[in-house]
């Protein structure tokens, strides 16, 4: 919750240093807010269990020009006891907060159950397990700013060989995207909580074709840092995830 001493211009400040994904963001949410008036925060659901302390907030902001703005500040951990750091992310479509909060609930080890000297034996047994994914449902395409979307995926990646120039250039022919979670897992390798959640980015060209982007999002950095990265198909993503846990 908010602060009721700062001012709508600190509170936004804050919000957008915690969140993890506020690069994700459109340019045109953050120029809107840029005009915040005053603002209220309100607790929107919750979910506490042993495992998963889970929030939302909604953040409604009064703009320059008469209109309301909300944000939905999603805050998760573990439980008290496991002393796992809160981490926050913020969505400005409710639709993508209920989605995030669900990945959450459906993908989340309680990590008391794996010993802090994990072997990378065992981290290779979990890596075969992404190799095994649940059936995915059909599509369903969505229009809404495909190409942005694109545009804001391939921006936050910070692997070196993520997909380049000719990517980004037939990506500015979406008009339609859907979002799948393919893997999401949260363990302890080498002493240290690490989370790793795979998506597929699949675009609908004007052409009729369609191309993926696969992104890894995973914690798995010497200072637990999140860590975004894309790449142009299925077999590299994973082996990026393989990757990470043998040498975080």
């Amino acid at each position: 919750m908010s602060d009721p001493y700062e001012t709508t211009e600190q509170h936004l400040e804050r919000l957008l240093r915690c969140a993890l994904n506020s690069f994700d963001l459109s340019d045109t949410t953050i120029e809107r807010l840029g005009t915040a008036l005053t603002h209220s925060s309100a607790l929107h659901s919750s979910h506490h269990s042993s495992a998963l302390h889970r929030e939302t907030y909604r953040h409604t902001y009064l703009l320059a020009d008469g209109t309301a703005l909300s944000l939905w500040e999603l805050v998760h951990g573990g439980g008290r006891e496991t002393g796992a750091p809160r981490r926050h992310e913020l969505y400005d479509i409710e639709a993508d907060a209920q989605i995030a909060a669900a990945r959450l609930a459906g993908g989340f080890l309680d990590t008391r159950t794996l010993a802090d000297d994990t072997s990378h034996a065992d981290l290779e047994v979990l890596t075969l397990l992404t190799a095994f994914p649940p059936a995915p449902l059909p599509r369903m395409y969505a229009q809404d700013k495909s190409a942005d979307h694109a545009r804001r995926v391939l921006r936050r990646a910070e692997n070196g060989d993520r997909p380049g120039a000719e990517t980004a250039g037939l990506l500015r022919a979406a008009f339609a995207h859907h979002i799948t979670q393919i893997f999401g897992r949260q363990c302890r390798v080498d002493g240290r909580d690490a989370g790793f959640t795979l998506y597929e980015h699949a675009f609908l060209l004007l052409d009729g074709s369609e191309t993926s982007l696969w992104e890894v999002e995973h914690t798995a950095t010497p200072d637990g840092r999140h860590m975004c990265e894309v790449y142009g198909d299925e077999q590299a993503a994973r082996r990026a995830m393989e990757n990470r846990t043998r040498i975080c």
